[in-house]
């Protein structure tokens, strides 16, 4: 039960009978703790002046004087109750002069104020208000939206897009039901017809989806987070889709245990959210080029006719919109006016008229296979022009244009990527991939097939198997069919089911090892493609979200395309980097601390770094790679790290710890064997994988597990104490998952001693 529902007496519910319920209830309550008294009105806005009260919504009151005395006890006799009974509120206590005016100055509340409805006391004064208040937005809109569209502008900008968000905000994002209210304004001032059935169909799904969300979490939530949509769509009564993707790892290879797809009506729910605020801003965006046309229009200086002015081949711009040429019009149209008419858009950033695109979905004819060469060079443009393709493309998909150039993009449309690494649903997180990889076109050879293969790379998600794989062939088909020759078609196959290779193995093997660097060389082939890959995975992980992608990471995949290039280049691998010399020499121990590196050296090899690992988890270091070596008698350890939570520890004390423990001193560890027990990890059992053939002297075990403060010291604790030498460690964190990888010194060994250290591994974890 909501506080709402507690205080009104109304059963909750979903759906607009629910709402309507719930504010009659609110409004007979409200009557009831209403002191009334002659001039006073009492006026409902937002939520309950719409009569859209959601089940744990706030109410939003005015109250309304014609400058009576004693307003202020009055106003403390009404707010007080409302409080006490556990209700939010918005509140004001103004004349009908005076909130004119602070409309006047604020267009919010000249909004809010179109809600007006009276609920309690004089309702002259409601009327008053709500006439007065509706007649000067009328008279004002036009003058008034441009800072209107600044501040949702701004709001966009902060919550991103409904659409294509994995969590977006129901009510905040671009599509959500704020941008119904500014429709309604629109609407309501006589722009233009803003509210159109599709409009109100998609207003009442968000509107119930909202509802929803509330019952599920029992509190005021407008994020529709990825935990609550399974319980939201089932109270919904959506079903689930034939088919459901799953995406482990920020790559999706099925890597991290216990990652499965989340039940599929939450997947049906997204995209249906989807649909319903691509409707919203869509209808919005129409609403803001209708009142710039008016504006436009009131300040031309010479009567007549529009401007028109040529912008490409068949394209022109008529009021700051691009049109159609009359010849175009008039004669058989190119199977490729679309895509061009949309690279047109993408490139010089003006949006497509609505009557143009239209036209174009009902007599552009489809596109023959092969593609001609202009409809194939109007795709890679529209894919390279930066920030306006993903506006040009969702102009394009909003009417149906996509589906006739990509018969595929019907199933990547609005689906969900369960990873938490992910921000944008598939189609999108496409679409901005391609953007990503515009800036760095200039890098590679193959400018053109950087675009496609970054578009393409993801198209095997939601299908059964590793989306690598399954996307190699599909993509193969897109490209055959735009045109490509048979070599370049394979290359784009390759970059589709290689376009993991480079981040996986930079963070989860040895770089060092010469049998690491040949397997990459020997996969990518030649220096093309391998500088394809790695302007692709730069574009990806920043489509991807900011938890995808760090300088360390980087890093990592510069060495390791560097050393392949060497490879690829000369057909002799580069010898691994040698010690620091500063650790071989010197006094025992020997602890440097970098800008993201720690290097001891000490006179006993075993145990040296679990030694370490504890330590720099004490002080809340995450450990990205370590490497063990003897080097005449010494024991050395050097680990790349990077801050936990963001703040770096403090040197000295760190150093001091280090050559503590390294010394034996106990305190220090008891002190990492209390913080080991107190920071297991939680969630999917995790699993043990071993690879014979991938290091040259040593044997490979990988652990897959949820990560954990000192879990690299625990393991390694474990491995040493069940025998097993630690060579190297690529420590590799995937969202609430890690993929460790331990080189273990020696050939591989025998069933029972394998088991001993699986089994040692997985009890520390």
């Amino acid at each position: 039960m909501s506080v709402v529902n507690e205080v009104a007496g109304v059963p909750g519910g979903i759906g607009q009978a629910a709402r309507s319920a719930r504010a009659d209830a609110l409004d007979a309550w409200l009557r009831r703790i209403f002191p009334g008294r002659p001039g006073v009105a009492l006026v409902a806005v937002g939520g309950l002046g719409r009569r859209e009260c959601a089940p744990y919504g706030d109410l939003d009151l005015v109250l309304l004087h014609a400058g009576v005395p004693g307003i202020d006890e009055l106003a403390a006799s009404l707010w007080y109750p409302i409080w006490d009974a556990g209700l939010r509120l918005d509140h004001s206590v103004r004349t009908v002069a005076e909130a004119l005016s602070v409309a006047q100055d604020d267009v919010k509340v000249a909004l809010g104020l179109l809600d007006a409805r009276h609920v309690a006391g004089d309702p002259a004064l409601t009327g008053q208000l709500a006439r007065t208040a509706t007649d000067h937005w009328r008279r004002t809109a036009i003058r008034q939206l441009p800072g209107l569209r600044e501040i949702t502008t701004a709001r966009w900008e902060a919550h991103g897009e409904l659409a294509f968000l994995l969590e977006g905000d129901l009510k905040e994002a671009a599509g959500g039901l704020r941008d119904v209210g500014i429709l309604r304004a629109i609407a309501t001032a006589g722009v233009t017809d803003a509210l159109r059935p599709a409009v109100y169909a998609a207003h009442r799904r968000l509107l119930d989806t909202r509802d929803a969300l509330h019952q599920q979490v029992g509190r005021r939530v407008d994020r529709l987070v990825a935990q609550e949509r399974d319980g939201v769509a089932a109270l919904l009564g959506l079903r689930q889709p034939p088919f459901a993707v799953s995406d482990a790892g920020p790559g999706g290879n099925g890597a991290v245990p216990g990652d499965a797809a989340p039940p599929a009506e939450g997947d049906v729910l997204l995209r249906r959210v989807a649909g319903d605020a691509r409707t919203v801003r869509h209808a919005l965006d129409d609403a803001w080029r209708a009142a710039d046309r008016i504006r436009s229009g009131r300040h031309r200086a010479a009567p007549g006719r529009p401007l028109r002015r040529p912008v490409a081949r068949d394209v022109v711009e008529q009021d700051g919109e691009l049109v159609l040429a009359r010849t175009a019009i008039g004669a058989r149209p190119d199977p490729s006016l679309s895509l061009r008419v949309a690279a047109a858009a993408a490139t010089t950033r003006l949006p497509i008229a609505r009557a143009t695109c239209e036209w174009l979905a009902a007599y552009c004819p489809p596109l023959p296979a092969p593609w001609p060469p202009a409809a194939r060079a109007a795709l890679i443009t529209l894919l390279g022009a930066g920030p306006g393709l993903v506006p040009a493309w969702e102009t394009c998909d909003r009417y149906g244009l996509i589906d006739g150039w990509l018969p595929e993009w019907t199933r990547l449309r609005s689906l969900p990527q369960h990873n938490p690494v992910h921000r944008f649903t598939l189609d999108r997180h496409l679409v901005q991939t391609a953007y990503e990889a515009s800036r760095h076109t200039r890098d590679v050879e193959r400018p053109d097939l950087l675009l496609l293969g970054a578009f393409l790379h993801d198209i095997g998600k939601g299908l059964p198997g590793d989306h690598s794989t399954v996307g190699a062939p599909l993509a193969e088909a897109v490209a055959g069919r735009i045109g490509l020759p048979p070599a370049e078609v394979a290359l784009i196959g390759a970059l589709v089911r290689l376009h993991l290779l480079l981040p996986d193995v930079a963070t989860r093997r040895d770089l060092s090892d010469p049998k690491t660097v040949a397997g990459v060389a020997e996969r990518v082939g030649d220096t093309t493609t391998l500088e394809l890959l790695h302007a692709l995975v730069q574009a990806d992980a920043a489509a991807t979200g900011p938890a995808a992608w760090s300088g360390w990471k980087g890093r990592l995949v510069a060495e390791l395309v560097s050393r392949v290039r060497t490879t690829l280049d000369t057909g002799v691998v580069p010898a691994p980097p040698a010690p620091d010399p500063a650790l071989v020499a010197g006094p025992l121990p020997v602890v440097h601390l970098g800008e993201d590196r720690v290097s001891v050296a000490a006179a006993d090899r075993r145990g040296l770094l679990a030694t370490v690992a504890g330590c720099l988890a004490l002080h809340r270091l995450e450990v990205i790679s370590a490497d063990a070596a003897t080097v005449d008698g010494r024991a050395l350890v050097e680990c790349r790290v990077q801050p936990r939570y963001g703040l770096a520890p403090d040197p000295i004390a760190l150093s001091a710890d280090l050559r503590r423990a390294v010394a034996g001193d106990v305190s220090v560890i008891q002190r990492l064997r209390g913080r080991a027990l107190a920071a297991r990890g939680r969630g999917a059992a995790p699993r043990v994988v071993w690879h014979r053939e991938a290091a040259t002297d040593a044997v490979l075990l990988e652990l897959r597990a949820a990560d954990a403060a000192g879990l690299l010291y625990r393991v390694a604790c474990a491995l040493d104490e069940a025998g097993a030498q630690v060579r190297a460690a690529r420590i590799s964190t995937l969202g609430g998952d890690v993929v460790d990888a331990f080189y273990l010194i020696g050939g591989w060994p025998p069933d029972e001693q394998r088991a001993r250290v699986e089994a040692a591994v997985l009890a520390a974890v």
